[in-house]
């Protein structure tokens, strides 16, 4: 971002930058979470690059992103099979193989799925943003699709929610929503099996599995179905790749932001 640039309207500025979407931004401004060069910023007011912008105190570097997309992110539907390195020793195929060169720089991955699981996983070439997107301060959220086998009591949901200690500490699922009808990935019915959407804040090894199983339950299929505030597209099939739009990467981009007090 040229700093000699003309000053534009601080939503603009921001949203170019990747910082958060216009509309978020106008909701900073109105909360009066924004200051510029240490004043409170106002709707309509106009700032360039080198201006000093805070949100919540902290300083936004302007140069995490840019308009021209220097940096770059995708979203990916992961299939079974795959593996999330970028070499495998067993010689597995590996979440890197199908997607396209990046204009600069390597893709990072934004945390990582088993190579039972399937999903959404998310690539970037911002360091900083796949860092704080997978920071435990941030609190962000990671949706998932499963089925297990049998039917869950509702004295063991109550214990998936209250939590579980697990052999790495206590985890617990911060929602569970019973599926009742079927879903296009496959969620099975029946009284062999029953399916849920689960929400936690971690990404721990396996958390998902073993919450299950440490309540009884064998994980038969597991499919992420969002990371924060991107969800997995319903009309993209495993093994393709999709482009974030520029709001959804501001979004992000806000999402991997530090938390206020930090």
């Amino acid at each position: 971002m040229n700093p000699s640039a003309a000053p534009v309207r601080l939503q603009k500025l921001l949203a170019s930058a990747g910082i958060g979407s216009r509309r978020q931004i106008e909701q900073w401004i109105r909360e009066g979470r924004l200051l510029v060069d240490g004043r409170p910023a106002s709707l309509g007011e106009r700032a360039g690059p080198q201006a000093d912008i805070r949100l919540d105190g902290r300083k936004l570097e302007l140069g995490m992103k840019t308009a021209d997309g220097a940096e770059e992110a995708i979203l990916y539907y992961k299939p079974i099979g795959e593996v999330t390195t970028r070499r495998d020793p067993q010689g597995r195929p590996t979440v890197f193989d199908r997607l396209p060169s990046p204009a600069r720089g390597r893709w990072i991955v934004v945390g990582r799925l088993d190579v039972n699981t399937a999903g959404l996983l998310l690539f970037t070439t911002d360091g900083a943003m796949a860092h704080g997107l997978m920071h435990p301060s941030r609190q962000i959220e990671r949706e998932y699709l499963v089925r297990v086998r049998g039917r869950p009591s509702t004295a063991t949901l109550l214990r998936l929610r209250q939590g579980l200690t697990l052999d790495d500490g206590p985890a617990a699922f911060d929602r569970i929503i019973e599926e009742r009808a079927p879903h296009p990935a496959g969620s099975a019915g029946g009284t062999s099996h029953a399916a849920f959407r689960v929400v936690l804040h971690e990404g721990r090894n396996r958390e998902v599995r073993r919450l299950w199983e440490a309540a009884g339950h064998e994980v038969s299929r597991l499919l992420r179905i969002r990371y924060g505030p991107v969800s997995l597209p319903r009309d993209l099939r495993p093994g393709d790749w999709r482009r974030l739009d520029a709001d959804v990467l501001a979004e992000l981009t806000a999402a991997a932001l530090p938390p206020a007090d930090s």
